[in-house]
């Protein structure tokens, strides 16, 4: 099974997700501007979509958004209850975090990355992220995870695009909750893992 990645973008959430499910991966970095891989391979014939992550499974199936990634992933390794069982009222509040830190935080998040985006329409998408990270900050509360006491997918995640703000001019801190949890996952072991591995730690 491989993973194909770019160092501290989206795909840092199935990366952290595969370290917690202790299941067995490669990693293959990914020149997102040039659509190549650090072996020479064309990523589009990988992924069509010419976006990370991809996750190609043993038998050469290949996974492409993160969503279906994470709960692949989680169907695999049961005992680490990164996906709580399919039907329970659990696993449907697991899938409705990971769909909104997917459309209304990542894809919020994304354009702001855009050095050609004028002003006044990033101020309009970091209005709107606010909101949306106000609504976050409060759904969580104390945690210590989204699910209170139970780490999954949807911590994976949202943890990825926490280390965003600051690089869009936001300061976490406005979200205290927020705040709180980012840190407290960036001491957790699986996260602390991938990050290394994407050369995101000192």
């Amino acid at each position: 099974m491989k993973l194909y990645y770019a160092p501290g973008v989206c795909s840092l959430a199935p990366h952290v997700a595969l370290k917690e499910a202790g299941l067995a991966f490669t990693l293959e970095k990914v020149d997102l501007a040039a659509k190549t891989t650090e072996t020479g391979a064309d990523f589009k014939a990988i992924n069509p979509k010419g976006y990370v992550p991809a996750l190609q499974l043993d038998d050469g199936t290949v996974l492409c958004e993160g969503v279906a990634i994470q709960l692949w992933i989680g169907s695999q390794a049961p005992k680490a209850t990164l996906v709580p069982a399919f039907g329970t009222s659990e696993f449907f509040k697991v899938v409705e975090w990971l769909t909104f830190i997917s459309t209304e935080l990542h894809k919020t998040f994304g354009p702001l990355f855009n050095p050609n985006l004028k002003d006044d329409a990033k101020q309009v998408l970091k209005d709107r992220l606010c909101l949306r990270l106000d609504v976050a900050n409060q759904m969580i509360g104390d945690g210590p995870y989204v699910m209170g006491k139970t780490f999954t997918a949807a911590d994976c995640y949202l943890l990825t695009v926490l280390r965003w703000p600051e690089k869009v001019g936001l300061d976490l801190g406005r979200w205290p909750n927020l705040a709180k949890f980012r840190e407290r996952l960036f001491q957790h072991p699986s996260v602390m893992a991938a990050m290394k591995a994407e050369g995101l730690l000192s």
